[in-house]
Parts: structure tokens; C-alpha cells; sequence
């Protein structure tokens, strides 16, 4: 006489190594490769205007511009990681969102308002436009999931 026993399915318990890699199927596979093309968008962009400046060894940079190249460089390297960890290098579009955001809403569109903008800016008024398509490229549940309702890192 054969006995069945019933086994009950639980869910898999992630351990404290598992626990703040993002999951892949939160994200749809073409949300992901969304993300992929905003990244190499961002590589090949970067690669083409800073890159060979900052890997120059006869260029002289003032201060403001070696600094803001060595964090355009940075930010590059970021985003090649981006290719091949989308969800893993969401802070970095999180910056590059927050940042254009706020140059938008601080520096340019006041002198819009005021009805005179400094020609010297309009290039990057140009260039910060392009962060629409990181609000469109981002996986806003998967960002709220994640990084907003998900309970915080331990303090001790």
C-alpha cells in the first residue's frame, strides 16, 4: 500500500547575501532592454564628446572642467556597467534624473520665465532635454517596489 503524503509548496526565502539583488522578473524582458538602449544611448554619447578629452594625456584642463569631465568619464563607466546590469545601476540614472531635473527647474527655466536665457547655456538646456527619456525608460513600479516601500538596510 503506497502512502502519499502532501507536500505543501513555500515560497523560496531569500538570505541576507540574495536579499537586495533585484529581481529580473519584476521588470518586463523589453523594459529591460529599454533600459539597455538608455544606457548605450548614454555610452556611446559620452564616448564620442568626453571620452577621448579625458583619456588625452596632452590635454590641460582648468579646474571646473577636469572636474566635471572625470564625472562625465565616471558616469560613463557607470553606464557601460548599465548594459550589462540594468536594474543594478538604477541609482546612476537616478542621478543623471535628479541632476538635469534640477538644472532644468533652477538654472534654465527661470531665465525662460524672466523672458531672457543666456546664450551660453542653450547648449545645455539641449543637452539636459534628453532626460525625458530617462523618466520614460525607468521602471517606475519596480522603483517604488524597491526603493521607496521595500523596508530600509539593517543599522546594526
Amino acid at each position: 500500500m503506497l502512502k502519499c503524503h502532501h507536500v505543501q509548496w513555500r515560497e523560496p526565502q531569500l538570505s541576507a547575501t540574495t536579499a537586495h539583488i533585484p529581481q529580473t522578473q519584476d521588470v518586463s524582458l523589453i523594459r529591460l532592454y529599454v533600459l539597455r538602449a538608455l544606457y548605450l544611448f548614454i555610452v556611446i554619447g559620452l564616448g564620442t564628446q568626453i571620452v577621448p578629452d579625458v583619456f588625452n594625456p596632452g590635454r590641460h584642463w582648468s579646474l571646473l572642467e577636469g572636474i566635471v569631465s572625470c564625472v562625465l568619464a565616471s558616469f560613463w563607466l557607470l553606464c557601460l556597467l548599465g548594459i550589462r546590469y540594468p536594474l543594478q545601476m538604477l541609482p546612476v540614472l537616478f542621478w543623471e534624473l535628479l541632476w538635469k531635473t534640477l538644472w532644468l527647474g533652477i538654472v534654465a527655466l527661470p531665465q525662460w520665465l524672466a523672458g531672457h536665457i543666456d546664450p551660453a547655456i542653450v547648449p545645455n538646456i539641449f543637452a539636459c532635454a534628453f532626460v525625458v527619456l530617462v523618466y520614460v525608460a525607468l521602471p517606475w513600479r519596480y522603483v517604488f517596489e524597491h526603493y521607496v516601500k521595500a523596508p530600509g538596510d539593517r543599522r546594526r
